[in-house]
């Protein structure tokens, strides 16, 4: 019914060029230092994803230290939540300026700091300031170039890679919920808060480990052999796929363009600094500045071409209408994952079922459930007959079905059973960059998988508020989860008209078709 991801294509060039050259691959494709991609981007999961699924520990310390209404201090954990995956776009400009690895190491700075800061709150509007934006737009710089890298490295295992890479969110969801608990009660919310800022700090590690690939070896990916099945392309996808491709070769064109323009100006700057040399030493010194300053500018003019031309230029993603509707479902998704981890806490205090959500808490059971759900998921979406898209869509109607019941159960059995449904069905979030780069290429997956984490932010900012304000109004949760439910409905609804809508389109005959 929907295409699968080997059908869809990976680039945006000339197809009549792939198996033309068949190219010795790189050992660390698929192999090698790989695998080294995939623990780090499992760690920064652990340290930013799983310390978020976490905040339902601090949010009741900081419901009593600063008295002020839920949803009021909801949008604490809203803000950290919603500005790390709200900042993709802006991201993706600093990874085609410096890279994945000095983006990954400056954001982990920036986000142990915000933790630290956050522990000398006098309010929650400092929290604001210090943990929703510093520590989430750190958070931000060091979880798109670690989803990235794992997409970089990897070609025909991605759906296992991603989804082992990413079960770092359930570890640290389970791990940092019980480090969080332990903390608070041992030294208090604001030293534990600082004792997780100097953890954070272990991102600067995930970062240098996020070794580039060589250009050619990211280019290479276009002219590797494929199979028979990847050589079948999709009728619902492949009017999109056949826009962006046409338009991809007019931004190749004016990258090569204003390439022969840097170099110009840069053979200019050195011939300067020959010169310079013949006649003083000292202003060797002024003329190296001046090399460096152009070079810079040359990298950014040209890291903001590459970003410009993927948001508004010729070869805009938005030409991809299956994206757009992408777009759209992320919108409405994300929160319905976020709610029940950020209210749980309250939801089972509410039921007198502290006691044993006390020994095993509901939020950890979605947490080790999650990593299964993702491992699995990802296997079964490698497999040669089975459609990525096809498991990623069963997979969100698990999980509407379970966000919409979830508020009908009041025992600890029960809420435990949908818990773990939660858990396993969420997994898809391992599919998401699969399928983003199906969409759009392996050359735009940084910018667009950006934008879908930016529309996945929106959702988290807004969600978390929403059920806060609903209960201060009614006292009970039951309608957050309801309108949250309905509304990530109608995002699921829109990924299944739009490829229908482009299969009804009548397809451009070829040339060999219109002389008949």
């Amino acid at each position: 019914m929907y295409a699968s991801r080997e059908d869809i294509g990976y680039d945006f060039g000339d197809d009549s060029k792939v198996g033309s050259k068949p190219i010795k691959p790189n050992p660390n494709i698929d192999g090698g230092w790989a695998w080294m991609i995939v623990l780090s981007s499992f760690l920064v999961h652990i340290l930013i994803m799983g310390s978020q699924m976490a905040l339902g520990i601090l949010n009741m310390e900081w419901l009593e230290e600063f008295n002020q209404s839920r949803g009021l201090t909801a949008w604490v954990s809203s803000l950290s939540m919603g500005i790390t995956l709200i900042v993709g776009p802006f991201i993706g400009l600093f990874i085609s300026m410096c890279g994945c690895r000095k983006t990954a190491i400056i954001g982990g700075i920036l986000n142990a700091l915000g933790w630290i800061l956050s522990a000398y709150a006098s309010n929650v509007h400092y929290l604001f300031l210090t943990f929703g934006v510093t520590a989430g737009i750190g958070s931000g710089m060091v979880y798109l170039p670690a989803v990235v890298m794992v997409g970089q490295y990897f070609q025909k295992r991605r759906a296992l890679a991603q989804g082992l890479s990413t079960t770092g969110t359930g570890f640290g969801a389970f791990l940092m919920t019980a480090l969080l608990k332990y903390l608070c009660t041992e030294f208090g919310w604001r030293n534990a808060m600082f004792i997780q800022g100097a953890i954070s700090l272990n991102l600067c590690v995930c970062g240098a480990l996020m070794r580039p690939l060589s250009p050619k070896d990211v280019v290479s990916e276009k002219y590797v052999v494929r199979s028979n099945s990847e050589d079948n392309q999709a009728k619902a996808l492949s009017h999109s796929a056949e826009t962006i491709k046409s338009n991809g070769v007019l931004s190749e064109e004016l990258e090569k363009k204003e390439e022969a323009t840097n170099e110009e100006v840069l053979d200019s700057v050195q011939h300067t600094e020959i010169g310079g040399k013949s006649r003083s030493g000292r202003n060797m010194y002024g003329l190296r500045i001046l090399k460096t300053v152009s070079q810079l500018t040359v990298t950014v003019r040209k890291g903001f071409a590459i970003w410009y031309s993927s948001y508004f230029g010729a070869a805009s993603l938005f030409t991809n209408r299956v994206f757009v509707a992408f777009i759209i479902w992320a919108l409405f998704a994300y929160s319905s994952f976020v709610i029940p981890f950020i209210h749980l806490p309250e939801i089972v205090k509410q039921y007198n079922l502290s006691s044993q959500n006390n020994i095993f808490p509901l939020t950890s059971i979605i947490a080790i459930v999650h990593i299964f759900g993702k491992v699995i998921l990802g296997i079964i979406s490698d497999l040669p007959c089975i459609s990525t898209w096809n498991v990623f869509l069963m997979a969100n109607f698990t999980l509407v079905t379970c966000i919409l019941t979830l508020p009908l159960m009041q025992t600890y059995i029960s809420l435990a059973v949908v818990c773990a449904l939660i858990g396993f069905s969420s997994g898809y979030f391992s599919l998401m960059p699969v399928v983003t780069e199906d969409l759009v290429g392996t050359k735009h997956l940084a910018n667009a998988y950006g934008i879908i984490i930016c529309a996945n932010g929106i959702s988290a900012l807004l969600g978390p508020p929403f059920a806060g304000w609903i209960y201060d109004i009614t006292h009970k949760y039951d309608f957050s989860f309801y309108i949250s439910g309905l509304l990530y409905m109608v995002g699921i609804i829109f990924l299944l008209i739009q490829p229908c809508i482009q299969n009804k389109q009548p397809r451009e005959k070829s040339p060999e078709e219109a002389q008949v």
